[in-house]
């Protein structure tokens, strides 16, 4: 029996979280959390209303945030409260 979830790809998990809040996390451990605007096929990311945090600690807040997908290490989802 196969499991559902293996046979998602990312492209699938992406168009899921398309418009939700994300954290991405960039290869030098800074993270943002914002709403996931769009992406291309490179990775490139554009959030809005986007948090900016340093070793855990809110650092900035921004409108609208371009992130290079060369940076990102990960994109993950956070859970609605």
């Amino acid at each position: 029996m196969e499991n559902k979830a293996s046979t998602r790809s990312p492209t699938d998990f992406l168009s899921t979280v398309l418009g939700q809040t994300v954290k991405v996390r960039l290869n030098s451990g800074i993270d943002y959390k914002g709403t996931l605007a769009c992406l291309d096929g490179y990775m490139n990311i554009a959030l809005e209303n986007t948090e900016e945090y340093v070793d855990g600690r809110l650092n900035n807040t921004y409108g609208d945030t371009f992130i290079r997908g060369n940076n990102v290490l990960y994109i993950s989802a956070e859970k609605s409260s």
